[in-house]
């Protein structure tokens, strides 16, 4: 390649990045709604903070008249070394605007704690997640990022979000980004958030531009974007956006094939994001990848979930029935969701579904527990030309035991017990809050014996400061007690336990207001009235 076509190239890119910064410039001088970039960590978003950045910096102090929230969500189990990264980055940004004097602040959004992914999990026992049930996004990205928007919405009355997203991601990114654009406007409405616009300064970049742009153009705030290109040239993983749209969170897909996505991520079948790190030299990440595997490989066995609901509602799945050799079998569900078999009818106890609660009672059957009930729940019905037909159904799983939570937590703590962080010998997997928060919800769900406490305690061989408010309202004996009773007089002892347990949480209030709701809720739950 001559001098003069390397020149002509440079010229052109520098022109391409020029002109970008101008449209960032006339965009962000265009009304006074402040701005919120979001930022991942990955390149995409690192470009867009990049030239905002740079474009502030070029524009007349005078003119820079409002201010550029730099956001990143951080969703408790980010990949470890991608959250350290993260970190640095946001206090080099806001340390390098204050010496420049730009206005842009930089924040990190988190979930709820009630929200959290551990305490969704082995507090509530939620399933882990997958691709029919990907409760996580909602809960861990989305609802943090949007709540930040609001709370921005509330003080300016409009706010716009600036993404770092490309028509040329994928075709399904292309297409959502393309139905929200107005010819000729700069700003797209937010889906779902009133009041919210949004702004894509990238969205004609080609990845090749995203790369010339970072390896050509040195950060401001001094990191080095080569490091950057490394990350990805060590795997073949993408970057996990910052999502703050329902609409768009199928197309933003899983992280977990993704260097900056969670490092417990079970929607995917393979963690290549974990597996890329430990093939780079990073062997002190293989207890997360053995957790995580672990934690993937349970979701699906029956005797590890509650046969109801959270909300204590029955539901049935139809099995496909074949005759295979002779013999009438049911496909079922082994072990993991993508591992099958065909079993024969016979093997299972056939019970009615009208006969369902009967059978429950008479054989005793605790649907809270792990206990595997082998039992096929059938229905008949009449086809038109008056044939029978007999449909075969298992009961559906709820959350996860009571029993299976602990298992998790266990596990869990043994990893962050026996974890050996590089750079940071502090680091936790699962925090003091979550675990108090998680200790509120097993007393809720049953666990009057606190065994919580005691649990930490006997694997990271210290305690923790417990609020003495939580400590069990009953003795084993009591429980012994309580639980003869219940069986004497057929009373369900979960429900002895939420009541019990709602009537704690309204204790001490002059207004006992929505008491009467929790406790009708609680009554009229599913599995009571089979």
């Amino acid at each position: 390649m001559s001098m003069g076509i390397i020149s002509n190239f440079l010229n052109k890119e520098q022109s391409f990045i020029n002109d970008t910064k101008e449209y960032i410039k006339s965009a962000y001088k265009e009304d006074d709604r402040p701005w919120v970039v979001g930022y991942s960590g990955g390149k995409d978003s690192t470009v867009v903070v990049q030239l905002v950045f740079e474009a502030l910096d070029e524009l007349p102090k005078d003119e820079l008249h409002k201010k550029v929230y730099v956001i990143s969500s951080d969703t408790l189990v980010e990949t470890p070394l991608i959250i350290n990264s993260i970190n640095q980055t946001l206090r080099r940004i806001q340390d390098e605007a204050l010496i420049r004097k730009l206005p842009i602040e930089t924040h990190k959004v988190k979930p709820l704690m009630s929200q959290s992914f551990w305490v969704s999990i082995i507090g509530k026992g939620y399933p882990s997640p997958n691709q029919q049930f990907r409760w996580c996004t909602d809960r861990l990205k989305i609802d943090p990022a949007n709540q930040f928007v609001k709370d921005k919405v509330s003080t300016f009355g409009e706010v716009t979000m600036v993404l770092g997203v490309r028509e040329d991601e994928s075709a399904t990114r292309g297409n959502s980004i393309r139905s929200h654009t107005v010819d000729g406007k700069t700003f797209m409405k937010h889906s779902t958030l009133s009041n919210a616009f949004v702004y894509a300064p990238i969205r004609h970049f080609t990845l090749d531009d995203v790369w010339d742009y970072l390896l050509n153009y040195p950060s401001p705030w001094g990191d080095d974007n080569h490091e950057l290109h490394q990350l990805y040239q060590d795997s073949n993983s993408g970057e996990c956006p910052l999502v703050i749209d329902k609409s768009t969170k199928e197309s933003a897909g899983s992280c977990g094939n993704s260097r900056f996505g969670c490092w417990v991520c079970t929607v995917v079948n393979e963690d290549k994001a974990l597996n890329g790190f430990i093939q780079s030299g990073h062997d002190w990440m293989k207890p997360l990848l053995d957790f995580r595997n672990w934690l993937a490989s349970i979701r699906d066995i029956r005797s590890k979930r509650m046969k109801y609901r959270r909300n204590g509602q029955i539901y049935f799945n139809e099995l496909k029935t074949e005759i295979k050799d002779g013999v009438l079998k049911v496909l079922i569900t082994k072990k993991g969701s993508r591992q099958k078999a065909w079993i024969p009818v016979s093997d299972y106890t056939e019970v009615q579904e009208t006969n369902l609660k009967n059978y429950v009672e008479q054989h005793n059957i605790d649907l809270s527990s792990g206990e595997d009930l082998n039992i096929l729940v059938t229905n008949t019905e009449q086809t038109l030309d008056g044939q029978t037909i007999k449909r075969y159904s298992q009961l559906g799983l709820g959350p996860y035991t009571l029993d299976t939570r602990k298992e998790i937590l266990i596990k869990l703590l043994e990893t962050q017990r026996d974890l050996r962080h590089p750079d940071d010998p502090n680091f936790e997997l699962i925090r003091t809050e979550e675990l108090k928060e998680i200790r509120k919800l097993w007393f809720a769900h049953g666990d009057w014996e606190d065994q919580l406490p005691q649990l930490f305690q006997d694997i990271m061989g210290y305690s923790l400061d417990w609020e003495i408010d939580d400590r069990p309202l009953f003795d084993k004996e009591q429980i012994s007690d309580l639980e003869l009773l219940a069986e004497q007089y057929k009373v369900d002892m979960n429900t002895i336990k939420k009541l019990v347990s709602i009537e704690k949480d309204f204790s001490g209030y002059k207004v006992r207001r929505g008491l009467m709701d929790e406790i009708g809720k609680t009554l009229k739950q599913d599995y009571l009235h089979l």
